[in-house]
């Protein structure tokens, strides 16, 4: 068995699930069926939520069974949140946008700034 797509190959528009067929009685269905939201996920990002839940959500145990560090691990999930409609940080103060936060946690993953900059950073732009 392939994992469902959820965009053509050809032109990269939606693809609708038409068929539905019974492994058991090889009775088939036939009509539109919705494949749910995380038929937008691409196969690494069903992987990764996959991994989220069975980690129970705990970042940290995301870090030590990837090997990434937490920034990495947060933008990974922003990207899946954006993949499936929302905006991550929609709940959060306006003063600080997903772009100075992502800058931020980037310039600590790469070493330009420690661990007490990044953190004054933040609370000042909250």
């Amino acid at each position: 068995m392939y994992p469902l797509l959820g965009d053509c190959p050809v032109c990269g528009g939606e693809l609708a699930v038409t068929t539905l067929a019974c492994r058991q009685c090889d009775t088939t269905i036939q009509g539109r069926f919705s494949a749910g939201p995380f038929s937008q996920l691409n196969p690494q990002q069903l992987e990764f939520v996959e991994l989220f839940v069975r980690n129970e959500g705990k970042i940290t145990r995301m870090e030590a069974e990837l090997g990434l560090s937490y920034p990495t691990i947060r933008n990974r999930l922003h990207e899946i949140i954006r993949a499936l409609g929302y905006e991550p940080g929609a709940e959060e103060p306006a003063g600080l946008n997903e772009e100075t936060r992502r800058t931020i946690l980037e310039d600590l993953e790469n070493g330009k700034i420690n661990y007490e900059e990044a953190m004054r950073l933040l609370k000042e732009s909250e």
